[in-house]
């Protein structure tokens, strides 16, 4: 492989951005991620790739294997970054595998099954507040009906986005059948501290955590902050503020060790320092591997926010905004990128954060590999990874796919 090569292809992807560096902006479907694709998919038929794109825009490129009756083994990721995000989430998996590809043709290589690099579109959630939007289509997690319902904040369709960025079709063309893929293997920066604290090279995931996202309303009483005596107020602020905490109470006591709870959003109206609060707006986050003890959080936080509303007299509506169970990895990929990571320091482990292999897992046989970034960062301007560490997660992400797809 060509690390040189790989960390000017990172820089010049990085350009594309609605942000100066060293940020990264590239919120889906803008000018920066058009330009960004059309950039990537001249760099996939540089290398001979065939390219293609579905309805949603997710894009295949493929190198054909000798024997087109075997299923095809794939590896990817995404490239749409939240604002003031860094250049590795997501890229590292696209630009890396396209290294893998060129570095297994150019060692003389020949895979048996085809071999596809898959850039899956909106990973973020930035624009619909949904993540994983393209791999959830082309699972068949998401419906064609619900995608077609999704809107900006400015009221804009999914639809509308799609067709301004150039992909046409039905969506419900995007779905893929349940073992379309031979497997699928993401690579990835951790995204958090555990391999650089113990300085290990390589992370294989063997569990994936998934979030439940809700969105909570409460609506109480206005008015005059001198004029309201405290018995009478119906404060929807103060609501929300216990909402908050008992996320956090019941995710320690009911969640597993990898539980955790968010509440990421909170908006009041009327947002004056003389009003009682009459509306609190909370959008909140709940992850964890094992799905009965989210599960077991969920009912309890749904019960408590009901016993808040009754206790303040406020009215309240929560919204599901996704419910995801967590993926578990295939113990045959796992083994295979165990196999390709025999010469470096490793370790199994779990993916707090979720990534498309979640949706990928539940029609390939799915494992990722991660590699250390610094101090854990990520979703910031200073994300970074080692050049060494770059290099060896490509490394051992080429032997993964040469061992899954075979030789000819």
């Amino acid at each position: 492989m060509s690390i040189s090569r790989l960390l000017e292809e990172i820089d010049s992807l990085a350009a594309f951005s609605a942000a100066p560096a060293p940020a990264v902006t590239r919120v889906v479907f803008s000018e920066e991620d058009s330009k960004a694709r059309t950039w990537l998919k001249a760099r996939f038929e540089e290398a001979g790739l065939r390219v293609r794109h579905d309805a949603i825009g997710n894009t295949f490129a493929r190198w054909e294997g000798s024997d087109p009756s075997r299923k095809p083994v794939a590896t990817g990721s995404h490239i749409d970054a939240i604002p003031n995000a860094g250049k590795y989430d997501g890229v590292i998996g696209v630009l890396g595998a396209l290294d893998a590809f060129r570095s297994l043709r150019e060692s003389g290589f020949s895979p048996k099954a085809p071999m596809e690099i898959v850039l899956f579109t909106s990973e973020e959630p930035t624009l619909f507040g949904i993540g994983c939007l393209g791999s959830r289509l082309l699972s068949g997690s998401l419906s064609p009906e619900a995608a077609a319902t999704l809107r900006d904040r400015n009221g804009k369709s999914l639809d509308d986005w799609r067709h301004e960025a150039g992909f046409a079709g039905d969506l419900k063309d995007a779905a893929l059948p349940i073992g379309h893929f031979a497997a699928f293997v993401e690579l990835h920066i951790e995204q958090g501290p555990l391999l650089e604290r113990e300085k290990l090279a390589i992370g294989i995931v063997e569990k994936i955590a998934a979030p439940a996202a809700w969105r909570v309303r409460l609506e109480g009483e206005g008015g005059h902050a001198g004029a309201v005596l405290m018995p009478g107020r119906r404060d929807a602020l103060l609501g929300g503020a216990e909402t908050a905490l008992a996320v956090e109470r019941l995710v320690n006591t009911l969640g597993s060790d990898d539980g955790v709870g968010t509440t990421g959003v909170f908006h009041v109206k009327p947002g004056a320092i003389n009003s009682v609060p009459l509306e609190c707006v909370l959008e909140i986050d709940i992850r964890d591997t094992d799905h009965a003890a989210r599960l077991a959080v969920e009912a309890a936080l749904k019960s408590e926010i009901q016993n808040i509303a009754t206790s303040r007299k406020l009215e309240v509506t929560v919204e599901v905004i996704n419910s995801d169970p967590p993926a578990i990895c295939d113990s045959g990929v796992i083994s295979v990128i165990e196999a390709a990571s025999e010469n470096l320091p490793h370790r199994r482990m779990i993916s707090r954060a979720y990534h498309d292999s979640l949706f990928l897992s539940r029609i390939a046989p799915t494992s990722m590999i991660f590699i250390p970034c610094r101090n854990g960062y990520s979703h910031r301007p200073d994300e970074y990874s080692k050049p060494e560490d770059i290099e060896k997660g490509v490394q051992v992400l080429a032997r993964t796919l040469a061992a899954l797809a075979g030789t000819t």
